[in-house]
């Protein structure tokens, strides 16, 4: 790495500083954060008082990224959570030759359609990917938003508390990355505050309460279901959510039960079962999504 590419991404860490975001060393030409675990602390600077983490030892003073940069061609993070920022990551397929794969861009801006929303227009970093992108916003006062993964669909990730992203100056084998839209960051939409909100964790009764608007046949499949999904031993539990709940989705399609009351109880066995709430949500809207709009009508089934 020449002086002049130290140089650049010095830049690039005040800069990112200038604008009050908090930056983090990450390793030459790389993504992962260049600073020490745990297990390697020597207890001495930042972690005299105890070992601090690479998000609490992000910072926006100029002289102490200038020691760290001077020291070598460290590419530049973000740590989005103390700066104040929520990120929306866009991704590429793995597979990129195929066409037919949407990008997180195409699918983030059906989500937008559907939404009846425009795409936001705010700062804009094209990845080094070329295809990716991450929009900039800033973070809604009050509320923890933390990452997510495929959370808002299919290869879009977000980064909040708990996230960083490469900063723009950066460069990995795959390319750089540079900001394409220079513009002011707006507040993150309502709409997608709304879709990342946390997701207050279920009550759930030790015995699944019974459904009251269904009928009798809905009924006994989803309690059937359910306590099939809770008894199930860890290692197939995302796999037997999936096809119970794809085996409901039927009864909601012919208005047999209220969609809402099957992903409670589903939700309340797969919890109880060991399962992730976001595991479940997801896995949930999936296979209920595809059994709903798969079904035959009533007469042919």
């Amino acid at each position: 790495m020449t002086h002049d590419a130290r140089t650049a991404l010095l830049r690039a860490a005040l800069d990112a500083a200038e604008h009050g975001w908090h930056v983090i060393p990450l390793r030459p030409g790389d993504k992962p954060p260049a600073l020490h675990g745990e297990k390697l602390c020597t207890g001495r600077g930042d972690c005299a008082d105890g070992h601090l983490k690479w998000e609490q030892r992000a910072t926006t003073d100029p002289s102490r990224i200038e020691r760290c940069w001077s020291a070598g061609a460290f590419n530049v993070g973000i740590a989005t959570g103390p700066s104040g920022l929520v990120v929306v990551d866009l991704d590429l397929p793995k597979d990129k030759g195929s066409a037919d794969t949407p990008s997180g861009v195409t699918t983030f801006q059906a989500l937008c359609e559907r939404a009846d929303q425009d795409v936001p227009s705010t700062r804009t970093v094209r990845t080094a990917s070329g295809g990716g992108r991450h929009l900039y916003f800033t973070a809604p006062a009050g509320i923890r938003l933390g990452n997510t993964q495929d959370r808002l669909g299919p290869k879009i990730d977000t980064r909040a508390c708990g996230g960083y992203v490469v900063a723009p100056g950066s460069t990995t084998p795959a390319g750089a990355y540079e900001v394409i839209t220079d513009a002011p960051v707006a507040p993150l939409p309502a709409w997608l505050l709304e879709a990342l909100k946390p997701t207050p964790k279920l009550s759930c009764p030790t015995a699944i309460a019974p459904v009251r608007n269904a009928n009798r046949v809905a009924k006994v499949a989803l309690e059937r279901e359910c306590a099939k999904v809770a008894a199930t031993p860890e290692g197939g539990r995302e796999a037997v959510l999936f096809k119970s709940a794809r085996s409901l989705g039927r009864f909601v399609a012919w208005g047999d039960i209220p969609r809402h009351e099957v992903e409670q109880a589903f939700q309340c066995a797969a919890e109880s079962a060991g399962l992730k709430s976001y595991e479940c949500r997801s896995t949930l809207r999936s296979a209920l999504n595809w059994s709903i709009r798969n079904a035959r009508p009533r007469e042919s089934a």
